[in-house]
């Protein structure tokens, strides 16, 4: 048994030092640069269709119409760049992910993200980030240029974080370390189906349920007013770590609460629930969320919609159900944004994903700012990210068509102002083959 222990033990070491992304982190921008020529999709305003974006020092410091250029001086240190028929946008925000969190499904050992117990608030994903990861750059390669991370497991796992997809370590990837509190909601409907339990043990459930979050809550606000009030009590991490999600916090002090909740049950009671309490609640997953518009708008309660590439939910649902969901809630006045329905290999699909709800009523300007501002807002960072503004950060992609199509590639990123290397395990792989066949005369090229 030892010597079976000490196998596994080397296998999963092996697999976890397979997957590693051996490209250096970009140094820090010198100089400044001035993408010329392009279509500049700003989000937050106008787009300009032959446009001009500079930046220095990893800072925005001009968006304007190409024609500036001949009424400004350059500094011999600013490398101009022509994209004449490219398009630039803000650098694409994956709302809810596990990057860095894990790297291989079948190994246990590379799962990050699922974090043992019931209410573990104090845990922050963000620390557990894994510079390193091979999934990183693959998200990179498709404009994914921030994303937030966040724990599962529990019914309260740990805290959502935000990471630039850039840095030696996780300390210089964090843009924002505490984004908000995760909170799994649990099922609230009672089972009706054939193979149902009886309805008292269901209800019982749902009760034991409900009433284990209130009093983790009840006991976190307990312990918050006994330390305000000057109690001798010994830390309590878990607890201490509740105080920005209270409800009685507020402005800046007031932070979110990111509860996943996909049914109409559940989002119903997760509102009522955040409404009672003062709660800044944002919904992740959302898949009925169309069913309750009235109550999320009134609310003011945004939803991280969980993905377009879905089935339908139920039997006699409709076939577009998930494709449309996004143009339902924006006709709706909800808030939102979008998210992709893989949250860690596949995170690279989210332009595409955006582009399905286009494709099914969601207005482009509506898709784009749903990867973009629409998701830095609800993450807490448009501040600095999501547009393309004099004084944000210089976060943004160039590419060679529009976004949200599938056959658009990727011509240069920047984080911070620091040209990113546009390489990853899967282009290694496709130059490997490409020589290989050209080698057997397959190819000519």
């Amino acid at each position: 048994m030892k010597t079976l222990t000490i196998i596994l033990a080397i296998v999963a070491s092996a697999a976890i030092g397979l997957a590693q992304d051996l490209l250096p982190a970009s140094p820090p921008q010198t100089g400044g640069v001035m993408l010329v020529g392009g279509t500049v999709h700003t989000v937050s305003g106008e787009t300009i269709e032959n446009g001009v974006v500079g930046f220095r020092d990893g800072r925005i410091t001009v968006v304007a119409d190409a024609a500036i250029m001949s009424r400004i001086s350059l500094t011999d240190d600013t490398r101009v760049i022509d994209i004449a028929g490219r398009h630039v946008y803000p650098g694409l925000i994956a709302a809810a992910t596990r990057l860095g969190l894990t790297e291989t499904e079948s190994v246990r050992a590379t799962h990050d993200y699922n974090e043992t117990g019931g209410f573990t608030p104090e845990v922050r994903a963000v620390v557990a980030v894994n510079p390193d990861s091979t999934l990183i750059p693959v998200a990179r390669l498709n404009g994914v240029l921030l994303a937030g991370v966040a724990p599962s497991g529990g019914r309260i796992p740990g805290r959502a974080g935000v990471i630039r997809l850039h840095g030696w370590t996780w300390e210089d990837m964090t843009v924002r370390a505490e984004a908000g509190l995760v909170l799994a909601w649990p099922s609230v409907r009672t089972n009706q189906g054939p193979w149902r339990s009886e309805r008292g043990d269901d209800e019982d459930r749902i009760k034991r349920d409900l009433d284990a979050i209130s009093r983790f809550f009840d006991d976190a606000g307990a312990y918050a007013r006994a330390v305000d009030a000057g109690a001798d009590l010994p830390v309590d991490l878990r607890l201490s770590a509740m105080r920005p999600y209270l409800g009685e916090a507020s402005g800046e002090g007031a932070r979110p609460v990111f509860i996943a909740a996909d049914d109409y049950d559940q989002i119903v009671s997760a509102v009522s629930f955040a409404q009672a309490r003062g709660l800044r609640a944002v919904i992740v997953g959302g898949r009925d969320a169309h069913l309750c518009t009235e109550l999320l708008k009134a609310a003011d309660t945004a939803v991280v919609i969980d993905g377009t590439y879905r089935f339908p939910k139920r039997a006699d649902s409709p076939h577009d159900e998930a494709y449309a969901l996004p143009a339902r809630l924006h006709a709706a006045g909800v808030r939102f944004c979008i998210t992709g329905s893989d949250r860690d290999g596949n995170v690279r699909n989210l332009p595409h994903e955006a582009g399905m709800a286009a494709r099914y009523g969601l207005e482009p300007a509506a898709a784009v700012r749903a990867i973009t501002l629409g998701a830095a807002e609800i993450l807490g960072v448009a501040e600095d990210y999501g547009s393309l503004e004099q004084g944000k950060s210089a976060t943004l992609i160039v590419t060679t068509g529009d976004v949200l199509e599938i056959t658009t590639n990727l011509e240069h990123a920047f984080i911070e102002g620091r040209s990113i290397d546009l390489r990853s395990k899967q282009t290694d792989l496709r130059d490997k083959f490409v020589e290989k066949y050209r080698q057997l005369g397959i190819i000519s090229e």
